[in-house]
């Protein structure tokens, strides 16, 4: 086996995040976006240490597991999704046994509570990031996701499916009024254009809808005419036939060079900048930028699960560390002593104060700061420690802190396990238990799931 050749093969398992593995001359292939029993021609990447790498060429068979059409047009060229034609019972199978074989690797004696899915498998997310761009090289205007491994080309997804039709209503509307008016896109390559993203934004329990066009201060284009253009934006926008209501229609200015969607400067055109969201009895307040999690009716199931994994809180004190705009520390805050939550973006933090507030919870401390540098100010002891830590998991330095408290229990929430599995060795070795572990999709149709584990030095 050499880099560069091309070969066939079955498709034998799938371990996550979405890697196929396929027996070839007596190695282990790992090619990506693939799925089980699929047969597949692919080229040689990489070989290392008896392992190989291979990108995927094309899928000659079909897999028995596919057996449903695809759900929108996009599908397999659009990096969205991986698994819209398996039925969603062999989805959350797939995930369940990903993430039991990792925590196998690692884990001697647990308990494994299997999956829980999502209550909808399709229009589920509350937000959505879309790019503008070409579809090809000098093509026409394109509003949508990136196609799947490419950095650059965009895929207009105007029947995306894992929003509702509100959402593709609005894309339809933005970019039909920005071809009219022959508006440019931001050219990651030359750093000239005007058009950057999309980010819409809607509650599923309020309803309450947020769009907010991100573009640079390149204006010479439109100069003289904007604020005419934005009047006839918004006032599209309001006309459209929405099951949701519009309560905020924003444009933010973002002159960074990196692809990221930010706001240098943020001016609201109709309404306010923020959507009301409720989640297992408490209202929340997110704004155009706020970490929340995506699958609003999904995050109850994960924080009920949380809670449970929890247990008895009365008279204990809590920490919530990467807290966020203080969801989970807010759900509990009733049924503890107090909770502290820690978090390193300060808009986030401000966000969790105010929707303490909003809820009535006088028992709730949140401080801005990197969980690493914050932990050493911490007087006072926890009971119980909460972590929600960002994909990459928890810095070794800072795990190494917040075992040093020595609670009896530590509840960990991961939209990443193999980070949950990396942290879990460490934890182990520092004399802590894994007790349960159980997952919950809150991402049907692609292959990332949430872990949340029980820990304990009993």
């Amino acid at each position: 086996m050499k880099k560069g050749q091309v070969y066939e093969g079955l498709v034998t398992r799938v371990d996550f995040p979405n890697k196929g593995i396929v027996d070839c001359e007596d190695m282990k292939v790992t090619i990506k976006n693939c799925l089980p029993g699929q047969k597949v021609r692919f080229a040689i990447n990489k070989i290392k240490n008896g392992k190989a790498e291979g990108s995927l060429i094309e899928v000659i068979e079909k897999s028995p597991l596919e057996c449903r059409d695809r759900a929108c047009k996009s599908f397999g060229a659009c990096g969205g999704c991986s698994y819209q034609t398996i039925a969603y019972e062999e989805q959350l199978k797939l995930k369940e046994v990903q993430v039991k074989r990792l925590l196998d690797q690692v884990c001697d004696e647990y308990i494994f509570e299997g999956i829980i899915g999502s209550p909808v498998e399709f229009g589920y997310r509350n937000k959505m990031e879309f790019s503008f761009g070409d579809e090809y090289k000098d093509g026409p205007l394109a509003l949508g996701l990136h196609k799947k491994g490419s950095f650059y080309d965009i895929l207009t997804v105007d029947d995306c499916r894992l929003v509702d039709e509100d959402y593709n209503k609005i894309l339809s509307c933005v970019l039909e009024y920005c071809k009219e008016l022959g508006l440019s896109y931001y050219h990651k390559l030359t750093n000239k254009g005007y058009l950057r993203h999309l980010l819409v934004r809607k509650a599923a329990k309020t309803g309450e809808i947020l769009v907010n066009i991100i573009t640079t201060t390149q204006e010479e284009e439109i100069s003289g005419n904007s604020d005419d253009i934005f009047k006839e934006f918004t006032d599209r926008l309001l006309s459209l036939p929405l099951d949701g209501k519009l309560t905020g229609i924003l444009h933010s200015y973002n002159d960074s060079q990196a692809d990221v969607v930010k706001s240098d400067k943020t001016v609201i055109l109709y309404g306010r900048d923020y959507i009301y969201e409720e989640l297992l009895g408490l209202r929340f307040k997110i704004s155009t930028f706020s970490f929340f999690q995506t699958n609003s009716l999904g995050a109850e199931l994960l924080y009920s699960k949380v809670r449970e994994y929890v247990g008895e809180t009365k008279d204990m004190s809590i920490f919530d560390l990467y807290s966020g705009t203080g969801t989970i520390a807010q759900l509990l805050a009733p049924v503890a002593s107090r909770v502290c939550g820690v978090e390193i973006v300060e808009e986030a933090v401000e966000a969790a104060r105010e929707n303490a507030a909003l809820n009535g919870l006088d028992n709730c401390e949140f401080i801005a700061g990197d969980v690493l540098k914050v932990i050493d100010s911490l007087e006072e002891m926890p009971d119980i420690i909460v972590l929600d830590p960002p994909r990459d998991g928890i810095h070794p330095k800072a795990l190494d802190k917040i075992l040093a408290f020595g609670v009896d229990r530590i509840v960990y929430v991961s939209c990443k396990p193999t980070s949950l599995v990396r942290d879990l060795v460490v934890m182990q070795e520092k004399g802590y238990k894994v007790e349960r572990v159980c997952c919950v999709d809150m991402f049907p149709q692609t292959g990332h799931v949430e872990c949340v584990a029980l820990m304990s030095t009993s």
